[in-house]
């Protein structure tokens, strides 16, 4: 009877600091052995491994993206079942007060009918002991119910601020987004001055990505709604983009560029250190010279010069050395694909394509039909 006692308070002293860690607190925890991250750890891998065996991209993708939502859910009802567990022995230590609790299932039963203030009647506590835990897990579970109802909106919001910010890349960027586009982009007369304005947009927006997935690490694990985007995907578009205007690219916004560098490689380190994804030696070459080369044609042609010397060349390399390994490490951990510098070949934007077709430029895309009456 101790015994029991002994465990359920555990259960349930462990299960308040979980939550109140996961949802209150709004910091990183540095504590490794923690509930819910052996509970991600436990389910994200294997459900990773089971993705991978798909073949097909779009599968393959849309098997991972129901893992975020499940896993949120699955957490909930972890903890919710763990509660009632956690009072059930409660109930069945106190047994020699409680007259009913001579059976744990009995228990178990009224736990579970207590803390979700169901009020059936067909089992009550008859004791002083027996009354008190209902009353206080019944005041449990209704403030369970009243933080999950506050935390599930918290998570949507975070995860819908930040894929508006990746939705935007698209005709700046391309799709997936690649530095080479957004710089091409904004090659114009006055492509600088907006160029500007997205990368002081990123520094911001980084920064969200940064506090909202520290506080919530489950937001991480949503995918974006096209295949060919992510948050990772984003950011080291951007990353890249900033590393090319540091190291040479001639009248540029350099400074701006060195602020939202900062704060975006501030980002993936971190994220990468709440997960535990060390940054990786010896992946591929994201920048071959081939590649490097092509770019700065490229840009040149666009009339955007991207300096050549061995000074810029270090300097670039430096740059990358800085981010590309937490890249690496991050889109290992959660299977999202990295974009290239430069796409090997012209691709369509995502809002240039829908469910009937794509269009080519805005010259090929016909004229509403309207009537006698319009103006």
């Amino acid at each position: 009877m101790i015994l029991a006692i002994v465990a359920g308070t555990l259960i349930i002293l462990n299960v308040l600091w979980e939550a109140f860690e996961t949802i209150i607190l709004p910091r990183r925890i540095n504590r490794r052995w923690r509930v819910t991250v052996l509970f991600y750890r436990g389910t994200w891998l294997p459900w990773r491994a089971i993705a991978r065996l798909y073949k097909k991209a779009r599968t393959r993708e849309t098997f991972l993206s129901f893992y975020g939502p499940l896993s949120l859910l699955t957490l909930l009802v972890f903890w919710a079942t763990s509660l009632i567990v956690g009072f059930a022995l409660l109930l069945y230590g106190a047994g020699h007060q409680v007259d009913y609790a001579r059976q744990f299932e009995t228990c178990l039963y009224l736990s579970g009918t207590t803390f979700f203030t169901l009020g059936l009647g067909d089992v009550v506590p008859h004791t002083h002991v027996g009354r008190i835990l209902a009353v206080v897990e019944s005041g449990l579970g209704f403030g369970f119910l009243a933080l999950v109802l506050s935390y599930l909106p918290v998570i949507y919001q975070a995860f819908s601020r930040r894929e508006v910010n990746i939705v935007l890349l698209d005709a700046r960027a391309g799709s997936p987004p690649t530095a080479a586009e957004l710089l091409r982009r904004h090659a114009e007369p006055d492509g600088m001055e907006s160029l500007q304005r997205v990368l002081h947009n990123w520094e911001r927006a980084a920064a969200e990505i940064l506090e909202s997935h520290v506080s919530y690490p489950g937001v991480t694990y949503f995918r974006s709604q096209h295949n060919n985007e992510s948050w990772l995907a984003a950011l080291a578009a951007i990353l890249d983009t900033c590393a090319l205007l540091i190291a040479g690219v001639e009248n540029a916004c350099a400074r701006q560029a060195r602020l939202t560098f900062a704060i975006c490689r501030h980002t993936v380190v971190d994220l990468a250190q709440l997960f535990n994804a060390a940054p990786r030696s010896g992946f591929p070459d994201r920048l071959p010279d081939s590649d490097l080369q092509r770019l700065r044609a490229t840009l040149a042609q666009a009339g955007l010069k991207l300096a050549d010397t061995d000074a810029s060349n270090r300097k670039l390399a430096q740059l990358r050395d800085m981010y590309e390994p937490y890249l690496a490490a991050l889109s290992r951990f959660f299977d999202m694909q990295l974009p290239p510098w430069i796409l090997s070949k012209e691709i369509a934007d995502n809002w240039k394509t829908s469910a009937w077709g794509r269009i080519t430029g805005f010259t090929n895309v016909p004229r509403p039909e309207t009537d006698d009456h319009s103006d």
